[in-house]
């Protein structure tokens, strides 16, 4: 197949190029230029969006021996990854970018484009497997053999189509076999460190990345910190960097009765107000989600051992019976397993078993009354 690699600098793209030349692909290098100004992204090793990161993307491609390309998606990034993130918080919710660019920029207008130029698959370095359906009709998403670096929850949001046009040669690798791999093949890339946090947020302070370019955003002013009677406990000076759950850095001026530690239970971005309580009064049994992305056929009703639900990257596992409405435009989640901390905007991803079944983006949260 002739496919393109999506390089992005670091060691997983580069030895998943590597190994789509040994299966016998024609492959082609590229890497995304998602901003106009790279410097005003992250920089050295932190980041995946630098000047630095496209260099090394293309002494891997020279040493893999491929061609190789620079894509500029500066804009659709922007508007589709950027804007969103920003329109996000401003209704009081908590995105995550990773997931919006995996969906609008590496499988849809890279893969768009790549179709377009008569590629026919995109290969990336996520750690996750695509194998063909069980019952022979299509594609299915897989985690990945390392669970410690299975990345499936950020890639729920592909489609069917998608999946059939997308490469992942790291499934069944552990990442230190691969940083192995990767030094016996020469590539200099062997060595870095991974990426974090959020790209376009240069020194990784979301709430003050937030406030530079937003400062009339919802959640800047001071406001009241209030227990679950409505009692005064404290203040804060916003609540654009606070998040359900948080227990640092709140500085109540009133202990609790019972003078155990007190959470964050909701933020209310538009009056400002903040309530905390008990961690146990964290727990969410029941999840509304909106926007549901899925990878094969749409399911209406899925429960028994193996279905669960991930309400964050790499975190826990929660047993779920999952109900899609007549719409399909919401999904209602109960959780078997209670959460803990969950945040509107949030992506609820599902599994059967190893497979992902599909994603949501968390409209809403509760707890039943003398739930298990």
């Amino acid at each position: 197949m002739r496919v393109i690699a999506a390089m992005s600098g670091g060691v997983d793209s580069a030895v998943a190029a590597a190994r789509a030349v040994e299966a016998g692909h024609d492959v082609t290098g590229i890497h995304l230029a998602l901003s106009r100004n790279p410097a005003s992204y992250r920089s050295g090793a932190r980041g995946c969006c630098t000047i630095e990161d496209s260099n090394d993307a293309r002494r891997a491609a020279d040493i893999i021996g491929i061609p190789f390309y620079v894509w500029d998606l500066s804009e659709r990034f922007h508007e589709d990854v950027v804007e969103d993130f920003k329109a996000e918080y401003a209704a009081g919710r908590t995105p995550n970018p990773c997931l919006r660019c995996n969906e609008k920029i590496k499988f849809e207008a890279v893969l768009d484009r790549a179709l377009a130029l008569g590629f026919d698959a995109v290969v990336t370095g996520h750690y996750a497997e695509v194998r063909p359906a069980a019952d022979g009709d299509g594609v299915e998403l897989h985690r990945a053999q390392d669970g410690a670096k299975d990345q499936s929850y950020v890639l729920g949001v592909l489609t069917q189509d998608q999946l059939r046009h997308a490469l992942f040669p790291l499934a069944d690798t552990p990442k230190p076999l691969v940083r192995e791999e990767a030094a016996r093949r020469g590539l200099l890339v062997a060595d870095k460190p991974d990426s974090h946090d959020i790209c376009f947020v240069a020194d990784g302070d979301s709430a003050g990345w937030l406030r530079e370019k937003m400062p009339d955003i919802v959640g800047t002013a001071p406001g009241a910190i209030v227990d679950e009677s409505g009692a005064v406990v404290g203040s804060h000076e916003g609540t654009l960097g606070m998040t359900i759950g948080q227990r640092r850095g709140l500085r109540l001026g009133v202990p609790a009765a019972d003078g155990k530690p007190r959470f964050v239970l909701d933020i209310e971005p538009v009056s400002g107000v903040v309530t905390v309580g008990p961690r146990e009064h964290l727990a969410v049994d029941r999840i509304t989600g909106i926007k549901p992305r899925w990878c094969g056929t749409v399911p209406t009703r899925l429960e028994g051992a193996g279905v669960t639900v991930q309400l964050r990257a790499h975190g826990d596992e929660h047993r779920a019976v999952v109900v899609v409405g007549g719409d399909g435009s919401e999904v209602a989640i109960e959780l078997l397993d209670p959460a803990y901390g969950i945040a509107p905007g949030q992506a609820a991803v599902i599994y059967d078993g190893t497979r992902v079944v599909g994603s949501a983006t968390i409209a809403a949260t509760g707890r039943e009354q003398g739930a298990r």
